[in-house]
């Protein structure tokens, strides 16, 4: 677990309209973070490659948001850099009627990374303690045991080798306002905007509540929660990267050691 402003800390109580949805960080602007963030870019390429070299961990990365938070924006340039080979990335929507027909998490492990890869979840099993809280599709009896099912659930990957950070962006019912016209106006942007998302931003209190309640219950040591502040899509690529590259130099990790007697190979 790294310590970061942004981290939620293990067992304490969440005041989660103190969390910032605009703060800049040591940067003045943009332009100076730049650098830092390339910097990153290029050392997660370089961690990666270590990764599936050794073989020892997977890193399973969760993005949870409100509609328009930037999930997809924050896959795409984080991971702009690495190797697709080592990197896989699992979206979950409405569940199938296969998916349906078993436990909520059935799904989840079945697209955990294995040894030596990236996992990158675009939503996840949050999902279930969520939407399916907010808009009823279950019960409070259900949803409210399923902390500690998500809880139980991310120990075990964790105890077999794979390591978990897990990213709440953060954004202003303001900033979302402003996303959501920009989809409008913007006729190559349409197509990620649907009617709902209307009707979805009047329960955003309800969401709120619902996140606090996730990030204050299940950030632990071996799974942490990060509230990035993504009002600036900029500085929440700088916190996402700078997390996950710190989180991986913490491993112990190295190369595979060669076999014997290459120095007595000639290739012909």
């Amino acid at each position: 677990m790294i310590k970061s402003p942004y981290l939620i800390r293990p067992g304490k109580a969440l005041n989660f309209a103190k969390l910032s949805t605009d703060d800049t960080g040591p940067f003045k602007g943009k332009e100076e973070a730049q650098e830092a963030i390339d910097k990153n870019l290029r050392k997660l390429r370089q961690l990666q490659e270590l990764l599936y070299a050794q073989g020892k961990y997977a890193l399973l990365v969760v993005f949870q948001a409100i509609d328009a938070g930037g999930k997809d924006g924050a896959i795409d340039h984080v991971f702009s850099g690495v190797n697709p080979q080592g990197c896989a990335v699992a979206s979950f929507k409405v569940p199938s009627l296969e998916e349906a027909a078993h436990d909520y998490l059935w799904r989840i492990h079945l697209a955990a990374p294995r040894r030596g890869k990236i996992g990158i979840f675009n939503r996840s099993h949050y999902e279930s303690i969520l939407v399916e809280r907010v808009k009823n599709l279950v019960s409070l009896k259900v949803w409210s045991r399923r902390y500690e099912h998500i809880n139980a659930f991310e120990k075990m990957l964790g105890d077999e080798g794979t390591v978990i950070i897990k990213f709440f962006l953060n954004i202003s019912r303001d900033e979302q306002k402003r996303r959501m016209e920009a989809r409008l106006e913007d006729k190559s942007k349409n197509w990620k905007f649907s009617p709902s998302d209307v009707e979805e931003r009047k329960r955003w209190d309800l969401y709120m509540e619902a996140f606090k309640d996730a990030l204050e219950k299940c950030s632990t040591e071996h799974a942490p929660w990060y509230a990035v502040p993504a009002d600036r899509k900029w500085f929440r690529n700088w916190v996402i990267s700078d997390i996950i590259v710190r989180t991986l130099q913490e491993l112990d990790m190295e190369y595979p050691k060669p076999v014997e007697c290459l120095d007595k190979i000639k290739v012909v």
